[in-house]
């Protein structure tokens, strides 16, 4: 068990968890020391997965806004991955249809249907946050990507406003200062974030972001193809549009296509993501990368480390760093 390892080597249990599920983040003398107390005791490396279990399920619960989004396949690889290192079995859920009877997450983890639930959801309904951290749960409990703000639970999430920093500064550094921002759904912590920090990031340039120049409402295909005709009906148009998604860049590229408008010589489009269709878009698509299977295996890592010392992970945030890739949808106005 995942405690006797770490009485016999002289280390906290986390440290024992981070040895045997992510052996880089602890150093060499260390990992060599809690592998030496594995291999001279007979313990398998998923004894750590059945100290968890406790005789339940050992298996972990993903809770995910949108089965159907591309964005959220590396995360779960990521979370796989690390999962089945320690020998603990993945579920998957939409996080949109688990209100039916039994298949609250909830239940899941009161029922033993699950040890541990990482939500990639941040805007879950208030009763479901309510429930998650109530004490006999909140202790199994991880978010992902997004986050609540009324329910301070650990979380990892990559930089958003950072990345969007790097859109203002790349679109700005070609010259545009007419910059519009396609947004996404409203009340999502990732609209909120992304959106202030293009807003900062244009205040540091000395400029603005107008409400008129500020179009959207989710993160889809639709809603960027949609807002083309929007977008190209202001005055004065704007040279450069920031998007919250890949999604929506490249259905905005769409729009703009159908309008008879081309990208980036009328209208340079930046996006968010990095999924894997970006670079495939016509014209392959600049954005702001993500570490999505980073994330995933990080999420992973911490929900293990939470499951086995809920204090030592209380309200921890990791966050992830994001970059640039330039592709060629963007570039010096007209």
């Amino acid at each position: 068990m995942i405690k006797d390892i770490a009485r016999l080597a002289g280390v906290s249990t986390a440290t024992v968890s981070r040895a045997l599920s992510h052996p880089d983040r602890v150093s060499e003398e260390t990992r060599a020391l809690v592998m030496g107390v594995v291999e001279r005791h007979g313990y398998r490396v998923n004894s750590f997965a059945r100290s968890l279990r406790k005789q339940r399920a050992g298996a972990v619960l993903a809770l995910v806004p949108n089965l159907g989004n591309p964005f959220f396949s590396l995360i779960i690889k990521g979370i796989q991955d690390r999962l089945q290192e320690a020998g603990v079995d993945l579920l998957v859920a939409d996080s949109h249809s688990t209100g039916g009877a039994g298949r609250s997450p909830v239940a899941h983890l009161r029922e033993s249907r699950a040890d541990g639930l990482i939500s990639l959801d941040g805007s879950l309904p208030a009763a479901t946050l309510k429930d998650l951290v109530a004490p006999d749960t909140v202790g199994k409990v991880v978010f992902a990507c997004e986050w609540p703000l009324s329910a301070p639970l650990p979380s990892v999430r990559s930089d958003n406003r950072e990345g969007m920093r790097l859109a203002v500064d790349h679109v700005v550094g070609l010259g545009h200062r007419r910059v519009a921002y396609l947004t996404g759904p409203a009340g999502n912590i990732l609209t909120d974030e992304r959106r202030a920090g293009v807003e900062a990031a244009l205040a540091a340039q000395g400029l603005s972001l107008p409400p008129e120049r500020v179009d959207g409402g989710d993160f889809s295909l639709e809603a960027g193809h949609a807002a083309a005709v929007r977008l190209m009906a202001m005055t004065p148009r704007p040279t450069a549009v920031i998007c919250a998604s890949d999604q929506l860049a490249i259905g905005l590229i769409s729009g703009l296509s159908a309008l008879g408008l081309s990208v980036p010589q009328d209208v340079s489009v930046m996006g968010f993501d990095d999924i894997a269709s970006a670079p495939y878009a016509l014209p392959p698509l600049t954005t702001i990368r993500q570490d999505r299977l980073a994330l995933g295996r990080a999420a992973a890592d911490l929900l293990l480390e939470r499951l086995a010392d809920p204090a030592a992970t209380e309200g921890r945030v990791l966050t992830l760093p994001v970059e640039l890739v330039l592709r060629r949808s963007t570039a010096a106005p007209a």
